[in-house]
């Protein structure tokens, strides 16, 4: 259930400040009821009208996006930075795409993108523990210790425990002095892995999101993106 502005913007009827006057003008029906009230949430089984005629939504689209880095996952940048619908072809974008939750400008690697609001809602909010691994590049040479301590929890964000599902040693660089880590956390807090290495000493030298539930990015080139198969769809659904 989505609110009814954003539902006629969503649709391509009007912005969502121009939607909100036409609800005020009493100008949209709802099931064949007038709806004057802002709040009002509807679903895709909802029959809308605007002014007498039936709005059409567009279709439902899922994809897969392999991130670069140096784009913001937001589908509009008041500072005309790229974002992630520049990498997606026009008819994509046509279907009001945004990504589901985000990674930051810094960091690559798999992130959904689609317009269905309530798959989106379903996996953003907080109790939904949607398992996402992480290979993450640190500096300096970090020991066995330090792992134990981050599979125990570290704190970050005022004394928040944030403990990882699993984590692993992958490589030691001991020329250029790096250490590479596979991560796996079901939270998602605002640049959670970079404060959690942080907390161990090594700071983030790139960060790759390779894993989301059971997908990954396994014949997706990085900057590119494909449709999510229908099967991968109801999984989803079904987490």
């Amino acid at each position: 259930m989505e609110r009814l502005q954003k539902v006629l913007a969503q649709a391509n009827v009007a912005s969502r400040r121009k939607a909100e006057e036409l609800i005020l003008e009493k100008k949209v029906k709802v099931n064949g009821k007038i709806v004057s009230e802002l709040g009002f949430k509807v679903s895709r089984k909802d029959q809308i009208e605007v002014d007498g005629k039936p709005i059409e939504f567009a279709p439902l689209c899922y994809y897969l996006l392999n991130k670069p880095t140096g784009y913001l996952s937001t589908v509009s940048d008041d500072k005309k930075r790229r974002t992630i619908l520049d990498l997606f072809e026009p008819e994509d974008k046509e279907n009001r795409i945004y990504p589901v939750g985000r990674l930051d400008y810094d960091t690559a690697g798999l992130l959904l993108v689609t317009n269905d609001g309530e798959l989106t809602k379903k996996l953003t909010h907080p109790t939904s523990e949607i398992a996402k691994q992480y290979l993450v590049r640190v500096k300096g040479i970090v020991i066995k210790d330090k792992i134990r301590k981050l599979r125990e929890g570290v704190i970050i964000d005022d004394n928040y425990l944030a403990v990882p599902k699993e984590v692993q040693l992958m490589e030691l660089d001991k020329k250029n002095q790096s250490t590479l880590i596979r991560i796996i956390i079901t939270e998602g807090k605002n640049k959670q892995v970079r404060k959690m290495m942080e907390a161990i000493g090594h700071p983030v030298k790139n960060l790759t999101r390779d894993q989301y539930a059971f997908l990954n990015l396994e014949g997706v080139k990085r900057g590119t993106y494909r449709k999510l198969k229908l099967h991968e769809v109801k999984q989803l659904k079904n987490l």
